[in-house]
């Protein structure tokens, strides 16, 4: 059976408005073995993982473990484990770090705050924690009981860019979008990549490391929810703004449906810090032909977004 990258791939399917909707990122390292659902699946004590899930429900924090590239042999709980927190919202973008050797020293974190864009919020539960300002970081999903594109293609890549040098690369658990495997994250701006390989990659950090988005590849900022992340490519596509924090998406709107049977539709605004303003409209429509959205599933039509307009706004 065709792998659902390659279906992907060889049918063109558009990325831009695929990234996963996450304005605040918790990342925990748990090297080993990862199971579909990493948190309550891996060496990580499941209690301690179904905890977090109920503490970020609803928070706007989306949780993921990461471990170092490489072979993952099992050696149980590591004594010490790096801690990441970021928040993707444009103007308030940031990336704290810190080492632990309590991960459930998590639970005290006012997750509401963290998802708010409160740094305090993670600082007050991890003593030493502090900004991470020396390099972007790229995480590469590598899951394969989640997706065995991800680990066909995502760890390969990481371990390429690991042996090359590439400061701050890590394997992480999931990313959504199997099929646009070897699919990246960069932190803090938050963007997401798709069928990348390593040259492009260190394309991508080399941009980012100058507050800089290479648009190429990109699925769109995690802060928004997928009309804004396409409607805000759309825009740089035609302005060629490439400065990461001069688009904000302040309203994502849904328009009234018409006659028939009109697919789901937004007016988007985009805003450039120059006051610049333009109006988006972004259409869900299915994919065509059929394909599988992950390797195992069944044929389907994969939602994606149609950019139908954009204006400038007086």
């Amino acid at each position: 059976m065709s792998r659902c990258a390659t279906v992907s791939r060889v049918l063109d399917e558009p990325i831009a408005g695929t990234a996963v909707h996450a304005r605040t990122w918790l990342l925990l390292e748990q090297p080993g073995p990862w199971g579909p659902k990493a948190l309550t699946g891996s060496r990580l004590d499941p209690a301690l993982g179904r905890a977090l899930e109920e503490a970020a429900e609803d928070s706007g924090v989306r949780i993921a473990l990461i471990r170092r590239p490489g072979r993952h042999a099992d050696h149980g709980a590591p004594p010490v484990r790096q801690v990441y927190a970021a928040h993707t919202a444009p103007g308030n973008d940031w990336l704290h770090g810190a080492v632990t050797t309590e991960p459930e020293r998590l639970l005290d974190m006012d997750f509401a705050a963290l998802g708010r864009g409160r740094a305090a919020a993670f600082d007050a539960a991890l003593p030493g924690a502090a900004p991470h300002t020396r390099h972007p970081l790229a995480f590469v999903c590598t899951n394969g009981r989640r997706d065995r594109c991800c680990a066909l293609l995502g760890r390969p890549l990481a371990a390429e860019l690991e042996a090359s040098g590439v400061p701050g690369t890590w394997e992480v658990t999931h990313l959504g979008g199997h099929r646009f495997s070897p699919t990246l994250l960069v932190l803090p701006h938050g963007y997401a990549y798709g069928r990348v390989d390593a040259p492009a990659v260190k394309e991508i950090l080399h941009r980012a490391r100058e507050g800089q988005v290479a648009t190429e590849h990109c699925r769109g900022r995690s802060a928004w929810p997928r009309p804004g992340q396409a409607a805000e490519l759309a825009v740089r596509s035609t302005t060629r703004v490439t400065s990461a924090d001069a688009l904000d998406v302040t309203e994502v709107s849904p328009l009234p449906a018409g006659d028939g049977a009109a697919p789901p539709s937004w007016e988007v605004t985009v805003a450039h810090t120059d006051g610049r303003r333009w109006r988006v409209v972004v259409a869900q429509t299915p994919a065509g032909p059929p394909r599988p959205e992950s390797c195992g599933a069944p044929l389907g039509s994969p939602a994606r977004m149609d950019v139908l307009e954009v204006r400038r706004r007086t």
